[in-house]
């Protein structure tokens, strides 16, 4: 999503994403769902990761990239 979560080629900006927005999206890559053109590479990060990583994943990136 690049450095300032703005995105980068096909990785979607992340910029003022709330962070209930984010925890679903992860949940459904972590859940094997198809989301968008990069599901592959996400879903193979997220099925590693537990409900409290995404919880605070994504209250980070909801208050890091405003």
């Amino acid at each position: 999503h690049g450095k300032n979560g703005k995105g980068v080629a096909s990785f979607p900006s992340i910029v003022g994403k709330e962070a209930e927005y984010i925890s679903k999206r992860l949940m459904q890559y972590r859940a094997g769902e198809k989301v968008g053109p990069n599901s592959a590479l996400m879903k193979s990060w997220a099925k590693k990761q537990s409900d409290d990583d995404i919880a605070n994943l994504a209250a980070y990136i909801s208050s890091a990239f405003e």
